[in-house]
């Protein structure tokens, strides 16, 4: 078994990780076979609803449980199986092993550079293409203002998804509860829509991952706000317009980081935006009192990275048993 104090330092090692190398687009990365395993299982399970007669409400739900707990229970076994073997190894292995695994599960460097490639993009074509690569939302027609919020908006929410929530499930089951919760994540991403192919069969990874973010989410918005008061921005506007706002979203968690931000930068988050083509509106977080440009989404992930930072501490200490028992 590995030591425990050379075994801590995996947080701060992968973290110093995903500082310096983030996920350079083409490389290997977990995610992406995670993304395949549940394209495959997806496949099997409406196969299987066509075989039993045909995709009704309850059929297509308990297809989505199969399909959720299947790929959460995989993933956590196969990350088990990696951080058993890296231990039985020794203690260097059995570091490098869970550092790695916490490097792959943390994406601070790639949320704000990816948000400052569509942001500080020569022209609008080219910031509308890099810009689709990291929201949902349709980007063709988005103005410079409509882009800029958007990437706030991107750097707000994901936070929580690619931080916070990441660390506090390490904190609970190391690195094995990390990936599950990544799975649970990457459910979401790929079938927890209300639209009516996923209404139904991606029910159960929805409301899974409701109840997975549901503390980190508040918490991202704690940090924010912390990490407003370390950057200069407005650390009591963010945690009052949080407060306030956070409960606005329809998500019972994306609003929470939103609304943090708005209220830190002095800025209005939400309004029209399109999602396959079908035109909606966000609801409004925040006070309008400066517009979004350029410059304020630069200020965004300036405190994103800032309160990743503050995430990572403060996890490690819980973890290492500085805050409390590890």
């Amino acid at each position: 078994m590995p030591s425990l104090s050379l075994a801590v330092w995996s947080l701060p090692l992968g973290a110093l990780l995903d500082l310096l190398l983030g996920d350079p687009r083409g490389w290997p990365h977990p995610v992406r076979a995670i993304g395949h395993l549940i394209a495959q299982l997806e496949t099997v399970a409406r196969r299987l609803i066509q075989r039993t007669g045909g995709g009704s409400t309850s059929k297509e739900r308990l297809a989505g449980i199969w399909l959720a707990v299947l790929v959460v229970s995989f993933v956590g076994l196969v990350a088990w199986t990696f951080v058993s073997a890296c231990d039985w190894l020794g203690s260097v292995p059995s570091l490098l092993g869970r550092s790695l695994l916490i490097y792959w599960g943390l994406a601070a460097r790639s949320l704000g550079d990816e948000t400052l490639q569509a942001s500080e993009a020569p022209d609008l074509k080219t910031a509308r293409r890099e810009l689709s690569m990291i929201v949902g939302r349709d980007t063709a027609a988005l103005d410079e203002a409509e882009i800029g919020r958007a990437c706030v908006e991107t750097v707000a929410e994901n936070y929580a998804d690619a931080v916070v929530a990441p660390l506090f499930w390490f904190v609970i089951g190391g690195p094995v509860g990390l990936w599950m919760f990544k799975a649970i994540s990457t459910l979401d991403s790929m079938v927890g829509y209300r639209n009516a192919r996923y209404r139904d069969l991606g029910w159960a990874s929805a409301r899974l991952d409701d109840l997975a973010a549901l503390i980190p989410s508040r918490l991202a918005w704690l940090l924010i706000g912390l990490a407003a008061w370390v950057a200069g921005e407005r650390a009591g506007n963010a945690l009052r317009i949080g407060w306030r706002d956070g409960r606005k979203h329809p998500s019972p968690n994306a609003g929470w980081g939103e609304a943090a931000m708005a209220g830190a930068l002095g800025i209005q988050l939400g309004g029209p935006a399109t999602y396959g083509g079908v035109p909606g509106f966000k609801p409004l977080l925040g006070d309008p009192d400066h517009p979004i440009d350029r410059v304020t989404v630069r200020r965004s992930v300036r405190v994103m990275r800032v309160a990743a930072t503050l995430a990572v501490i403060f996890a490690w200490g819980v973890r290492s048993g500085l805050f409390g028992t590890p």
